[in-house]
């Protein structure tokens, strides 16, 4: 348990009325009016007010002792961090001529009369570049490319893939210009004649040609049902897209190539064609991030001497690297800085400051007298009168900026010819800055590891500083069979947004490349020489609930449905479910009794009458046997995959 904190004086208000009152008693017994209509009492409760005021501020002073320790062994609050998401600006119709969206464009969510807008800025600058198909060109696996493009002129039927479909052909669309990040709309009249592939799940991807090779595009609507019927389909083409030199000619490609079918999903048996195809931009996509930009902001003038501290407008600032861009006007020019966390590795002539980014303060180098009597110098000075000014930083972030998918639908800049806004995936990565609070509990895990990860418990804080966006972290000893010997697996959980209606998607719970890098990276310099380290996901164990229950007489059955499949969800919520709503246990099975509590608990359900547990597989949607008990791996997290729930009413 924690050592209990000294209460220095545990005297309060009434304690010091009530001892004033008895001190009168003795050295004025002539004074017996005591109420409270009394004046003299009145100024008695007035002083007795402002002693304990007194007494609470004296013991806070433990308090302040250990705030300043933690000051003293370097324990830094956590700035908090941006979300950050992708919206899509769509264009009112194709343009000729290229559409521009600055850096900082914004756009945001509905404002409500209960919840504030919550805004965005792009990034990077946008350009919507327009395009139009140019080439059209098959190649068949094995087989060089041949140009059809006379074809489409002459309103020929052409043949897609082989007269028998193999995996590998593809049809080439050329561009006449590279748009990254682009959308872009193909219109295709295509068919198919005699038995085809499902419409819904064609063995198809789309692909663009970039530097480093092909790169799938995401596919927004399919309008042809796999090349099916006419139509038009959008594709989202990845940045990096560039022109190259394919069958003699010069293009912006894009493919369309035929895959291997996934078991039971139905194949080609013979090839679509394409009688007519156009192409033109739709819009584009960019980042966006959840923090006002500040620029070009003065702090005033330097005084030349060391450790000077000047502090930002505005706080806290989002850790960006850097997270400010500070310059000095020296020699009628202007001079950058460098953010280090310290300096500790700066030399008297290192251009070096420090930035809290909880507070905004900004430090420039000390002189610390060594043992010998000289000064020494860590990091430089700026001159006496020199201008100092921060070019760029952000102020904003937390977790207001985890909104749902298709929640940025407001343009806020005004920007022509471009209609709507909408970002296609929900905004994660927003997090709240540190608490002093939070910094007490983490400051003896940090000052046991010393940037040392040895024990499994190091391994997990370590992981948390490295990506503090993050929903979970675990680690565990890895499998020697899997992983090999002197193996700590990392297992990562990144924030997921639900959709509306409050269910998470599959793809959401699986952490991007980046991030796993990061982790990597920064656990890798910290390991023990001959630790192995296996950082990823968890296995994600599908769970389908299939039960039946009674409703009361006179309850809406549809809504004891709704409520009983929400309730599903929040508690086998990898994220927030579990029986303290903090996400289900790793390696916890799942049983049919707690699922029998979870529905009898359910407004309106007067019976569980049957509760069936299937495991099911989030990828292919297949669903094992019904089961009473579903067992988990130590590494393993279950998600909820389409329950259903049948709701008796009462006809008696």
């Amino acid at each position: 348990m924690a050592l209990p904190s000294p209460n220095l004086d545990d005297r309060r208000f009434q304690q010091f009325v009530d001892d004033a009152k008895r001190y009168i008693q003795r050295r004025a017994p002539e004074w017996t009016d005591h109420n409270v209509s009394d004046p003299g009492v009145t100024f008695v409760e007035t002083v007795a007010h402002m002693a304990d005021q007194i007494v609470y501020r004296l013991n806070r002073v433990p308090e302040k002792n250990h705030v300043a320790f933690l000051d003293l062994v370097g324990i830094r609050l956590f700035p908090p961090s941006a979300a950050r998401t992708e919206v899509t600006f769509w264009l009112s119709a194709p343009q000729e001529e290229p559409v521009v969206l600055p850096a900082g464009t914004e756009v945001a969510t509905a404002r409500t009369e209960s919840e504030e807008a919550v805004v965005f800025a792009t990034e990077r600058e946008l350009v919507v570049v327009p395009s139009a198909l140019r080439h059209l060109m098959v190649q068949r696996q094995g087989e060089p490319v041949t140009d059809l493009t006379a074809y489409l002129a002459e309103a020929k039927d052409v043949r897609c893939f082989a007269e028998a479909p193999r995996p590998g052909d593809c049809v080439l669309l050329g561009l006449d210009a590279a748009v990254p990040h682009c959308a872009v709309a193909l219109g295709l009249d295509s068919r198919v004649d005699g038995v085809g592939v499902d419409p819904r799940q064609p063995p198809l991807v789309w692909e663009a040609w970039t530097e480093d090779g092909w790169a799938a595009c995401e596919v927004d609507r399919d309008g042809t049902g796999g090349l099916n019927r006419p139509g038009e389909t959008v594709l989202h083409v990845p940045g990096g897209h560039v022109l190259s030199r394919t069958g003699g000619q010069e293009a912006g490609w894009l493919r369309c190539r035929v895959t291997e079918p996934l078991p039971g999903q139905p194949f080609y048996t013979t090839s679509p064609t394409v009688r007519a195809a156009e192409a033109f931009t739709l819009g584009g996509t960019t980042g966006v991030v959840h923090a006002e930009t500040v620029y070009d902001e003065t702090l005033g003038e330097s005084t030349g001497l060391p450790g000077q501290r000047l502090r930002l407008a505005h706080a806290p600032v989002v850790g960006d690297d850097p997270p400010v861009l500070l310059q000095t006007a020296e020699d009628d020019d202007w001079q950058d800085w460098d953010v280090v966390p310290h300096f500790a590795a700066s030399g008297p002539h290192d251009r070096h400051i420090t930035v809290d980014a909880t507070t905004g303060e900004i430090a420039f180098g000390p002189a610390v007298r060594e043992p010998d009597g000289t000064l020494r110098q860590y990091g430089t000075v700026p001159p006496q009168g020199a201008v100092v000014r921060v070019r760029r930083y952000r102020v904003g972030g937390g977790r207001a900026g985890n909104v749902a998918r298709g929640a940025v639908r407001v343009l806020r800049t005004s920007v022509p010819y471009v209609s709507s806004v909408v970002n296609r995936e929900a905004a994660r990565g927003g997090v709240e800055g540190e608490t002093v609070e939070e910094a007490k509990i983490r400051a003896p895990i940090t000052l046991r590891a010393q940037e040392r990860a040895v024990t499994l418990r190091d391994y997990e804080e370590l992981a948390r500083r490295a990506a503090p966006e993050t929903a979970r972290i675990s680690c565990l000893e890895g499998a020697e069979s899997e992983h090999g010997a002197y193996a700590v697996r990392v297992l990562v959980v990144p924030q997921a947004v639900p959709d509306p209606g409050g269910r998470l998607r599959f793809e959401q719970l699986v952490p991007g490349d980046g991030l796993l890098r990061r982790i990597t990276r920064f656990l890798d310099e910290r390991r023990l020489i001959g630790t192995r380290l296996a950082v990823g996901p968890p296995f994600y164990q599908g769970v389908t609930v299939v039960a039946t229950v009674h409703a009361f007489r006179g309850v809406d059955a549809d809504r004891v449905r709704r409520q009983a499949q929400d309730a599903l969800y929040r508690h086998l919520d990898p994220l927030t479910g579990g029986a303290d709503g903090t996400g289900w246990p790793f390696g916890r099975r799942v049983q049919a009794g707690e699922i029998f509590a979870v529905l009898q608990r359910v407004a309106g359900v007067e019976l569980v009458d049957e509760v069936l547990l299937h495991p099911a597989d989030p990828l292919t949607g297949k669903r094992g046997e019904a089961t009473d008990r579903i067992d988990l791996e130590p590494a393993a997290l279950v998600f909820s995959f389409d329950h259903r729930v049948r709701v008796m009413g009462d006809d008696a």
